[in-house]
């Protein structure tokens, strides 16, 4: 969102939040009986009380005074027992539906495109998934039938208290313009304090973010002090000054509700006593009286509380359903069929990309080649050429603007992307390690594999001897996103995941960058015998990854501008050449040519 948040009422958000309880519709309406008979409980009990006090002890009639207690504890104990059902049942109601809703949300955020992530980052995907989702659980468990019982409630309070005493009740209305007035002047408050708090958070969750992932940045230079003063001083002291402005709200507020409650009492004993005396209205009558005031402003009180928990609701529900309906940038067509087994030939055919927020701006402009199966291509070119882009064309993450993608003369837009994938080993720059242990992670790809092919995969890469130096050998934890492993190592438990895998088309995205020169070699090693048969992508500023690649493509401005052996495009002296000579050679690749 880029402007200030206004949370309000939309009639469509609310029909899908009800829409939520449909599959739950019978335990819904028993809920909603046992909460109307817990309300019902509660109008009715003041009025034992009046029947005790008049008809009993002013009566002198121990029976009827026996009678209406035992009713009133068998109405507190229906009172009790309806609460316990009701509460119990919506909260299983309301986890079974927060259960259904993540699971929608996180079958959805997989099958979204790249993309999509881009634009959003993790923090607020994990805020709408987490925290909206928690604000709608309180308000469909809790809130809906809350809000029927406090309606209930009112209005049941006010029937008996009209037909004990219209002119009593009519003098206990009278407090109602100011309470109309204040709960007026309240929700306007409460929304702009409601839009201020939430700002303020959301600043303060982006700034703990920050700081979490820059922390090795922050202690390397030292600024410690400095950010605990610009968060003091900053997003936290906002989070303050709003947070109180809501308590000062609330605080004038619903004290204000309890004062109007003690003045219509103060009303009522006042000529109710004076009627009592006047031998008009009964003692019990007027006790009964002061206890439905109690009824009256209680329901008042707390549909005051809901409000605020309405707008959350309102504000979450609009977020969840925004993400649920952002439909995936690729998606398979209608009658897309699976990719049979690849030999591992691509073609891309005049193929031009660019964003759709960017038409103007090409990432890519004519691409055109063919690779064979089984051989091996570089890309090479400078930062933002379009060499990744090629990559994400060729797994399908975007589809061309114009042009085609073919594998196997497959259009990848008419074959299923799970087929596709499946067929594909694919090692990125940053590789992504899952909790859980060594063995988990290399078999992420191939999950019957067994321990022996787990183990092969893991020599054939050169990780095998590394692995057994520590202490737990496989079963060693790499913590979360592979945090107690270094980059070198995590790339290596990367490479033997896309080979146990076995792709057959393997793309290698700056896949050594972070390796030292020793494991590099024990990796180009095991690559010239694993590669053999498989159609090879390769992405590097390393020599030594690319010099034996069968085709270079040098990539310049989202075209491909010279193409051959590394020893041609070095005999041509051009764009390949200067970069080589610029980045590419190695101190002990020096007297390659």
């Amino acid at each position: 969102m880029t402007g200030p948040f206004q949370p309000k009422y939309d009639p469509r958000v609310l029909r899908r939040l009800l829409g939520l309880l449909r599959p739950y519709a019978l335990p819904f309406t028993a809920s909603l009986f046992f909460m109307l008979g817990a309300a019902g409980t509660r109008v009715i009990s003041p009025y034992l009380v009046k029947m005790a006090l008049d008809e009993g002890m002013a009566a002198g009639s121990l029976p009827v005074l026996r009678q209406a207690v035992l009713l009133y504890l068998v109405v507190a104990s229906l009172q009790w027992l309806f609460i316990f059902l009701r509460v119990n049942l919506m909260a299983r109601v309301g986890t079974a539906i927060i259960y259904d809703l993540r699971q929608r949300l996180f079958i959805h955020l997989q099958n979204l495109s790249l993309s999509f992530f881009h634009q959003y980052g993790t923090g607020r995907i994990l805020s709408r998934v987490v925290n909206d989702v928690s604000v709608l659980r309180r308000f469909l468990s809790f809130a809906i039938l809350a809000v029927a019982r406090d309606v209930f409630t009112l209005f049941g309070a006010l029937y008996v208290m009209a037909r004990m005493s219209l002119r009593l009740t009519l003098l206990t209305l009278s407090v109602l313009p100011l309470l109309a007035w204040a709960s007026s002047r309240f929700r306007r408050v409460a929304r702009e304090n409601y839009r201020k708090v939430r700002v303020a958070i959301g600043w303060v969750n982006a700034v703990l973010a920050e700081t979490v992932q820059g922390v090795r940045v922050i202690q390397a230079f030292a600024r410690e002090e400095e950010n605990d003063r610009r968060f003091r001083e900053g997003p936290n002291a906002e989070a303050l000054t709003t947070g109180l402005q809501a308590a000062r709200s609330a605080a004038l507020f619903f004290p204000g509700v309890d004062f109007l409650n003690t003045l219509a009492t103060v009303i009522v004993v006042y000529f109710g006593g004076l009627a009592v005396l006047g031998e008009t209205l009964t003692a019990g009558m007027l006790v009964a009286f002061v206890l439905y005031i109690d009824r009256l402003f209680e329901p008042i009180r707390s549909l005051s509380e809901r409000y605020d928990q309405f707008l959350s609701a309102m504000a979450a529900g609009e977020r969840v359903f925004q993400l649920l309906d952002t439909p995936p940038e690729v998606q398979d067509a209608p009658d897309a069929t699976p990719l049979p087994p690849l030999r591992g030939e691509v073609r891309f055919e005049h193929v031009w990309f660019h964003y759709p927020d960017d038409p103007d701006t090409p990432i890519l402009a004519d691409v055109d080649f063919l690779v064979k199966p089984g051989e091996t291509v570089a890309l090479v070119g400078e930062t933002g050429a379009g060499k990744t882009t090629i990559i994400k064309l060729l797994a399908r993450f975007h589809d061309p603007t114009r042009g085609r993608v073919l594998v196997d003369g497959h259009d990848l837009r008419t074959v299923t992307q799970d087929s596709l994938r499946r067929q594909m080993g694919i090692v990125l720059q940053d590789p992504f390690l899952f909790s859980g242990s060594i063995r988990e992670n290399i078999r992420f790809g191939r999950p019957e594999a067994t321990d022996e092919e787990v183990e092969a995969a893991a020599r054939a890469v050169g990780a095998h001897d590394f692995i057994m130096r520590l202490r737990h050998g496989y079963d060693t934890p790499v913590g979360e996103e592979g945090v107690l492993l270094s980059v070198g190592q995590r790339q290596l438990i990367a490479f033997a995941r896309a080979l146990l895998a076995d792709p057959r088309i393997l793309i290698l995205d700056e896949a050594t960058s972070s390796i030292d020169v020793h494991t590099e070699r024990v990796i180009q090693q095991a690559l010239e015998r694993l590669l053999q048969g498989r159609t090879a992508f390769v992405i590097a500023h390393r020599l030594s990854t690319i010099v034996n690649a069968d085709q270079i493509f040098v990539v310049d401005r989202g075209r491909i501008v010279e193409r051959g052996t590394h020893r041609e495009l070095l005999a041509l002296g051009g764009l390949y050449a200067r970069l080589y000579r610029r980045g590419f050679r190695e101190p002990e690749t020096a007297g390659h040519g």
